[in-house]
């Protein structure tokens, strides 16, 4: 019960800065994104944390899973297909708001204020990137429930969504929205893993 009300209190904020969004606050996302992002975003470890969102994800998770068929370990299986479900389900829910909300790129709409690292296809809203990033450090925080594990997860994932900005790729609006979605949907996936494996899990032990 608190878990479904933390998620809506999550989706409650986001739809809030969605639907309340109006000049003052597009002003504030422009400003922002401007003392983030610099004339020339040459700097590699920004460029890394950006790449990073997809080797990352797959990486704890697969190895993961990997280590669990070899060890024939069934809970740290379902732990992979945890996190494998929170990643659906971001994917959809990303994508589909993209197609929804339909915003431009900030390169491409302040031409003359932002500078992008490179050039960019798709849509704005929210970040893709950094709605990955969230939801793997979210569901290997929420099944591992370690310090050690929470805090490099999380570290790793804010420095993809500020690396985002730094690129001149989205505002930071996207960004937010983007660890909004990632976080939510893990916790959706938690709580369908809950559902799915509570008889396979209790089985485990």
């Amino acid at each position: 019960m608190f878990l479904m009300k933390r998620i809506h209190i999550a989706c409650c904020i986001l739809l809030l800065n969605i639907f309340g969004y109006n000049a003052n606050s597009q002003n504030i996302d422009i400003d922002l994104l401007r003392s983030i992002n610099p004339q020339n975003p040459s700097s590699k470890f920004w460029r890394g944390a950006s790449d990073s969102y997809t080797w990352v994800s797959a990486g704890a998770t697969l190895g993961t899973l990997a280590v669990g068929l070899i060890n024939n370990d069934k809970e740290l299986r379902y732990k992979a297909y945890e996190t494998l479900i929170a990643i659906g389900i971001n994917v959809a829910v990303t994508d589909g708001l993209k197609v929804v909300f339909n915003r431009t790129r900030p390169a491409d709409k302040y031409p003359n204020d932002i500078y992008p690292s490179s050039v960019s296809n798709g849509h704005s809203f929210p970040s893709g990137h950094t709605s990955l990033a969230f939801a793997t450090a979210t569901s290997l925080t929420l099944t591992y429930k370690k310090w050690y594990v929470a805090v490099p997860a999380y570290l790793w994932a804010g420095c993809v969504g500020y690396s985002r900005m730094y690129l001149g790729k989205h505002f930071p609006s996207d960004v937010v929205a983007g660890a909004l979605v990632g976080a939510g949907s893990s916790y959706l996936s938690h709580w369908l893993s809950k559902k799915i494996f509570k008889s396979k899990t209790s089985q485990v032990h």
